[in-house]
């Protein structure tokens, strides 16, 4: 009889074993080369040519495709402090460029988005002021020009609401001139915002605590006039009862040495003096309002001992 060979025998086994491991590492190799697809996929979708960021060429470094490519790409990653160099750059270079325009317009959207809220520091606001100023100034009559102002006005509603804040967070401390001063600015530089009435209110309340209830009833009696719908009108209203419409005397008024003259008595300074002397601003009729320019703005905040501004 014969007896089977022993390798005959295991072929079968072997065989199986082999194409075992081939499935298993088929399997693995799959699995492994999915992340490096999805990068690739995801690297498509972004429209980055990581390329751009490698080298020092000099054509890399001048030419004007390749420096917007390296800003957009930035912009899109919210690195925006690296695409504003990058803007830069292009407008240093390339200023009489058809997309020059828009390299500017980035400037500014860049500087607004590095804004970290009304709580926070003001200056990107400040500097995307500046920066939708000089490309209405710099490409008149360009496509941007008209959003250009667009978001001027909007950073200035940011800026009055973070006027607005710095207020009433001086007020809550007890700080009632360092407020009323705050307030004052809103009135002075956007008697036409959404805050105003706020401002006006809270102005009112810092002078009735200032112990100025004559300023106080001024400003609560134009309130009511001027935002009779506005939330603080009850409130107003109930306080401007109680101070039974201000009183001559304050605390500030006595404070404040009167005017005198070798020709005539002493007289009482006046709201306005009074007003002057204590470095509170009296309030811009709303006709002659204009937008302040960034120049303009730059004393309205100023650094704290506390690392933050006021």
């Amino acid at each position: 009889m014969l007896r089977s060979s022993p390798i005959l025998t295991a072929a079968p086994r072997l065989t199986a074993a082999v194409c075992l491991c081939a499935a298993v590492f088929c399997v693995i190799t799959a699995c492994s080369s999915t992340p490096k697809q999805q990068d690739t996929a995801k690297k498509a979708l972004s429209g980055t040519d990581e390329q751009i960021f490698l080298g020092d060429s000099i054509k890399k470094n001048y030419d004007p495709n390749v420096i917007m490519k390296r800003g957009e790409a930035f912009f899109e990653k919210e690195e925006y402090a690296e695409a504003i160099v990058e803007y830069d750059h292009f407008l240093d270079l390339h200023h009489a460029h058809t997309l020059a325009s828009y390299a500017a317009f980035r400037i500014g959207e860049s500087q607004m988005k590095r804004t970290k809220g009304i709580e926070r520091d003001p200056d990107p606001i400040q500097k995307a002021i500046e920066a939708f100023e000089r490309l209405r100034k710099d490409f008149q009559g360009s496509r941007y020009d008209e959003p250009a102002l667009q978001k001027i006005q909007e950073c200035h509603d940011l800026l009055a609401q973070m006027h607005l804040f710095v207020g009433q967070f001086y007020y809550r401390r007890g700080s009632y001139l360092a407020a009323a001063h705050r307030f004052e600015q809103i009135l002075k530089l956007y008697p036409d915002k959404t805050v105003a009435p706020d401002a006006l209110y809270f102005l009112a309340l810092s002078y009735h605590d200032l112990g100025a209830d004559d300023w106080a009833g001024e400003q609560l009696t134009l309130l009511a006039e001027k935002y009779p719908d506005n939330a603080h009108s009850s409130e107003g209203k109930s306080l401007l009862a109680k101070i039974g419409g201000g009183k001559p005397a304050t605390l500030l008024a006595q404070k404040a040495e009167p005017a005198t003259s070798s020709s005539s008595p002493a007289a009482a300074p006046s709201g306005n003096q009074i007003r002057l002397a204590t470095g509170l601003i009296p309030s811009v009729p709303a006709g002659s309002f204009r937008l302040p320019s960034a120049r303009a703005l730059s004393q309205s905040f100023v650094s704290c001992r506390l690392g933050a501004w006021c």
